[in-house]
Order: structure tokens, then sequence, then C-alpha cells
């Protein structure tokens, strides 16, 4: 990129997280990420610099183990000319939520990290120039915790986030609670999934988005800007899944092309586009813990019909969807477990200072961090070692657990498809798609007594709110249906 010859007019706010805030071209399938600091903390240019080299060390040496090379992007630095960042900075101010206000972005170091546009990302050369749809997706934990440590049964049967759901309503977050369960859709179950990817559509929070050439189209800008209108979303979708105009309008028009995104989205999880192994990280079996949320709507509704078992058929070893997983189960301990555990390690660090460093729990996030991540023993030895790789483990956990999915799509003739390139079919459509995961920075270590008490406060809530009120016909009906033995004996 000739940063020389850049405009900043053909530069567009893209979107910002707590960190850094992200710019996106309008020509050309890249964003810069600036940092972003509250207005009385000045970083040194040196200080900025080392900080985004070590977001793109640990992309490099770390995450990249986990997912592979074609599931993740870890950019580049570059240095940019001071005025373009100024004028830039300017020109995107009245475009940021309020609510994002309180931090500026870096306009005196020059640096940026130059990472590709995943809402417009192209892999094939021949269709650059087609229309790009892209649905992010962020997922959340798609596990029940299965530590011995969990102090609350109720932990070990709704999941963390169906938990959260209503607390966040009751601080005004959100409106609603939303019916999506994280343990649907990583569930590898097609009905599942699509449940949990409608009830996304129904309620997206900032948990689903969907662009259109790079251009948000569904979803959140920020907290309470949502735009959800199903209508409209299948008037952008139409010539996407229906491009004869075959399809009648109206309701059941939007039904069936809400239908056939469904339907792409979960095959587009399933694919493994990435035909490298992720790194030699051991894996955490999948199958410990319960593969169901006891709250999660779709498992309700099977148990009202009598069911008995929720079905989870597995995710295929090479999605990104199971991949994720992975890296979330790297919290084995659960936060009950992992606190005493950060509280060695900050024992530690206050008779020993000057071993933070060695302990590199800033960086450096090289070859030799990700090597005292693959210890997955739990058998606490009482060192401030053993503490230390558990914590940073969680780290790499929670990471995981607030990545983004992004699945891009383009519309391909029949022959220009071929083995080579991963496609999707649909009733009258085939698209050619790439599937990656971003918001891959590591969690702060200082972040982890939030965690725990945040963690009190969700648990704390949910029992004293809402599982206290729940019918109690629901909790005789789970009984009813949990697998049982009969023992017959000789009379």
């Amino acid at each position: 990129m000739e940063v020389e010859k850049m405009d900043e007019n053909e530069w567009k706010y893209h979107g910002e997280g707590n960190q850094s805030l992200v710019v996106s071209h309008c020509q050309r399938c890249v964003v810069l990420r600036f940092l972003k600091f509250p207005p009385n903390q000045n970083k040194t240019p040196e200080e900025i610099l080392h900080h985004l080299q070590n977001i793109v060390d640990f992309g490099k040496h770390v995450m990249k183990q986990f997912f592979g090379e074609n599931y993740f992007h870890h950019g580049e630095i570059i240095q940019l000319p001071l005025d373009f960042v100024r004028q830039l900075c300017l020109k995107i101010q009245p475009e940021r939520p309020e609510c994002r206000c309180d931090k500026d972005m870096d306009t005196l170091s020059g640096y940026a990290m130059c990472l590709p546009n995943l809402t417009r990302l192209q892999t094939f050369r021949f269709a650059e120039h087609r229309p790009i749809l892209c649905i992010e997706i962020k997922p959340k934990c798609g596990f029940i915790p299965f530590s011995s440590h969990v102090s609350q049964e109720i932990k070990h049967k709704v999941c963390r986030y169906c938990m959260h759901q209503h607390l966040k309503v009751a601080n005004g977050k959100w409106k609603r609670p939303s019916k999506y369960c994280p343990l649907d859709l990583f569930s590898g179950n097609k009905q599942r999934m699509h449940f949990a990817l409608k009830s996304l559509l129904q309620e997206a929070q900032n948990n689903l988005k969907i662009f259109k050439n790079g251009e948000l189209i569904y979803g959140c800008k920020d907290d309470q800007d949502c735009v959800s209108d199903w209508n409209e979303l299948a008037r952008h979708l139409k010539p996407f899944f229906f491009p004869s105009n075959g399809l009648v309008s109206g309701p059941h028009c939007t039904r069936t092309i809400v239908k056939e995104l469904i339907h792409v989205i979960t095959m587009a999880l399933l694919s493994s586009t990435d035909s490298c192994r992720a790194g030699d990280m051991k894996t955490v079996p999948i199958s410990q813990g319960r593969s169901y949320c006891e709250a999660s709507a779709f498992n309700k509704e099977l148990v009202r019909n009598g069911k008995h078992k929720l079905e989870s058929s597995g995710l295929p070893r090479g999605c990104l969807l199971y991949k994720t997983l992975q890296a979330q189960m790297l919290d084995m301990l659960d936060i009950e477990g992992l606190y005493p555990l950060y509280n060695r390690v900050e024992q530690y660090l206050e008779e020993f200072p000057e071993e933070r460093s060695t302990l590199q729990i800033d960086g450096p996030y090289n070859e030799a961090f990700y090597e005292k991540l693959l210890d997955l023993s739990l058998e606490d030895d009482g060192t401030v070692a053993f503490a230390l790789t558990k914590v940073q483990q969680y780290r790499i956990a929670m990471t995981a657990k607030d990545c983004s999915i992004m699945i891009a799509l383009s519309p391909c003739l029949q022959d220009e498809c071929s083995e080579q390139r991963p496609v999707v079919l649909t009733s009258k459509s085939r698209f050619i798609f790439s599937v990656s995961v971003l918001d891959l920075d590591l969690k702060p270590y200082e972040s982890i007594p939030h965690q725990y008490k945040l963690d009190g406060e969700i648990v704390n809530y949910y029992l004293k709110n809402v599982q206290a009120k729940e019918d109690p016909v629901m909790s005789n009906l789970f009984k009813e249906n949990e697998d049982c033995t009969l023992v017959l004996h000789k009379v």
C-alpha cells in the first residue's frame, strides 16, 4: 500500500472495540486499525509500536497455532504520515457512537495495523468485482463448565450466555433476552444450529451483523441502534439467493430467503477450508461436560414435546467452530478454580516484581510463550509455574470466547466452480466463500478479578430472579426425561 498517496476521503469509519478503532478503504479490501486511549493517557510512539507488535506477535505465534493459516490474518504494522492520520480522525469523529467517544484515536505516533477487510475479502481473483455478502457472528462460549471447582450447580446446567442475558436486560443493555444459545450453534446438529441462527437473526444484539459490499445492512451499530427488519433484509438478499427474480414478494418470500441464508451459514460453519493442522496443541476432550443447556429455548421445546435427549452430532474436526471450541476449552478450571491461582501469581509478583517480564505476562508472545501453553495437566503442585500456565491458558480461552467469525460469500457460475474452491449450494444459487476469525487480541491479565466478580453477579442474579420463578413443571419434565436404567430382580 502506497501510504504517501492515500487520501483520507477514501476511508470510512468501520467500527471499534475497547482498545482500537478501525477504518476501511472504499475501494481496496483493507482496513487500518488504530489504538485509542483515554484523553489523559499519553503513550510514546515507542510504547504504541511495542503494543501493536505484541498484538501481531500474539496472532502470529499463538493464535495461528490454534486456527491455522487460512482462518486467521494477523496483519502487519505500517507507519502513516501524521497529517493524514489527523485529517482522517477529524473525518470519522462525527460517525463514532457517543458511547465510544470516551477514548481518543491515536494521532501522535503514526503507527497502525493493516489488515484485510474481511467483510469484502475475496479468496479468488475472478470474483473481485462480484457483489459480496458477509455475515459476522460472535458465537460466545460454546460449552458448559465441567470443572469440579464450580460452586453453584446451576453452572453445570445453564450456560454463561443464557444466564448473562437476564442480567443484561435488567441493567438496560438490551430490551429483551435473546433465544440464542451458543451450545446449539456449537452442537454440530443442523436442526439446533438452524434454531440458533434464526434466534440470532430475531435478536441480533451485538452477536450478529450482515454486510453487503462492506456496508452494514443488518445488526447493531452500537448497544441500542439495531436494524432488524426481516423484510428489508430479504430485499437486500433476494438478488443473491434468487437472481432470476422468480420468487414473489411477501411474508413467504421473506421466510424462504431467511431459510436459505441460515442454510448457507450453517454449511459454511461446518466446512473445513484449512488443509493444514492447527499447531501441536493436545486437544481438550469436547465430551467433557454436557452438550446442551437447560435454558435453551430449543431444548425446552424438545422437553415439552416429550423428547428424551438432545442430539449432538459433533463438529467436523477441521471446521472453524471446532477450533474455536478447542481454544475456549482451555478454560479447564472455570474462573472459580482459576482465581486462587491468579492470586498465587499476584502474591509472587508482589514479592518479586522484577519477575513480571521473565514470566512473560505482558509478552513477548513468541514460540516460548506458546510452548508453555501445551501442558494440560490439572495436578496442582503448588508452584507459581503451574498457576501461571493455567492463568495464561485461561486468557487464551477468554480470547476465543469473545472472537468473531466472518463468513464472506460471493455468487459464482457453475463453470467457475471446481474442487479447489469451497462452494456452498442453495436451491437457486451457488457461492464461493471464505471463513475467517478476528478479534483475537489476548485478554488482559488484569481483567481476571473483574471476570471473577462478574461471574458471581451473573449466577446470583439468575438464581434469585430467574430460576426461582421458573415453572416447576419444567424441572419435573427434565427429571422425567433423564436417561434411567431399569434393574430387574428375581422374586
